[in-house]
């Protein structure tokens, strides 16, 4: 592997960050090391670079982010090294070899507590860590992140082989498009008795960065009729709208009226079947609400990081409205190797590749992250060995 040495882009508090050189490891048995090829930049990211660093709140664990970290979940790379007696299977089952592309999976969890036991999504995970977020680059072997060159896999992770068909720059959104399973979760889960999220419904997607563009090709996949995007990005309304979209509404030249008179237009006075707020921002929860009809489900997948709290009106926005309301925690496992199977069929049809639309070295990861925030990117990200 030549150096042994691991530059690292280091976040050492809120908006601080440091390249930072760390040993390059061994892996232990039931460990891999895998050489990063790209590493998405997330929501969360954004949200801890900006100093919202409280997560998990209202479980059994809540969480602060234990600085230094090296952030970077969305991670694919190439495995350059396994512990012990050299074998290793991704999550479906696939033999791995050095050389071979993964996704890594973001989260690890104990597979010992109430909710690993009883068969709940792996984010309900109790002592659950997450790679690029909760784990702290202070503690050896220091890699636990994407925003490096070189990533340390920690056992009870999972690593799923990424198709030849699939290019790194789409590869690297599977993450994200695992997280859009609350939609496959919609379907099941009947927003009033034998109806649930149907062929044909009409589903708003509130916030069209990367994660609302995946919920948007979703349901397009799932068969969802009217799909309409809100944004305050034209640029981004404009790829909504070549990635699946029927409507965009730009919320940057509306008021929360005008937007909820456009849904209602489109809708017949009803409103939307599935509402799904990718936002952010808390205060769109409740215009979020709004823009459902009577027995109508919002799915909640926007914020994980704790940005504070709205008023709700509990009878106007629920009773009497009798919605329903999916908070989203996180992706699963098992939907990694579907997400990848799907890109690379939606590819063939949709400006996927389109995407990435920044990439940046280690060296420019503050750069790269006030990029994210801004309006004129989509998903950026971050090329360690650039």
């Amino acid at each position: 592997m030549g150096s042994t040495s691991v530059r690292a882009a280091t976040l050492v508090a809120p908006g601080q960050y440091q390249v930072r050189e760390y040993p390059l490891p061994d892996p232990a048995p039931g460990c891999a090391l895998v050489r990063m090829r790209l590493s998405g930049i997330c929501g969360t990211d954004k949200h801890t670079y900006q100093g919202y660093t409280a997560q998990y709140g209202g479980t059994g664990a809540p969480r602060q982010i234990p600085f230094p970290i090296i952030q970077g979940h969305e991670n694919v790379g190439v495995v350059a090294a396994i512990g012990g007696d050299g074998t290793y299977a991704d999550f479906e089952g696939v033999p791995l070899r050095e050389g071979d592309r993964v996704v890594v999976g973001a989260n690890v969890v104990c597979g010992e507590c109430y909710y690993c036991r009883h068969d709940f999504p792996y984010y309900f995970c109790e002592r659950m860590v997450d790679y690029g977020n909760n784990m702290s680059a202070a503690e050896p072997p220091h890699l636990f992140g994407g925003w490096a060159q070189y990533l340390y896999v920690v056992p009870g992770s999972f690593l799923v082989r990424v198709p030849d068909d699939l290019p790194d720059d789409v590869a690297v959104l599977t993450e994200v498009m695992a997280v859009t399973v609350g939609l496959d979760r919609a379907k099941q889960f009947s927003a009033v008795p034998n109806e649930a999220f149907m062929f044909d419904d009409t589903v708003v997607v509130l916030g069209v960065g990367p994660l609302g563009m995946c919920f948007l090709m979703k349901a397009r996949m799932l068969g969802a009729g009217t799909i309409v995007a809100v944004d305050l990005s034209a640029y981004r309304l404009g790829l909504a709208k070549r990635l699946g979209a029927d409507h965009t509404i730009d919320a940057a030249k509306t008021t929360p009226a005008e937007r909820l008179a456009q849904i209602r237009d489109l809708t017949h006075g009803r409103g939307a079947d599935v509402v799904v707020e990718c936002a952010g921002v808390p205060r769109v929860v409740p215009e979020a609400l709004e823009m459902l009809r009577v027995g109508g489900m919002l799915v909640e997948a926007g914020n994980f990081s704790d940005l504070g709290e709205v008023p709700i009106n509990p009878h106007r926005h629920l009773c009497s409205r009798n919605v329903r309301i999916l908070g989203v925690g996180g992706e699963e496992a098992a939907a990694y190797g579907p997400s990848m199977r799907q890109l690379a069929r939606y590819m063939r049809q949709y400006p996927v590749r389109e995407f990435v639309s920044h990439r940046y070295r280690l060296d420019d990861t503050d750069a790269a992250v006030q990029k994210a925030i801004a309006p004129d990117s989509m998903k950026v990200v971050i090329d360690p060995w650039a």
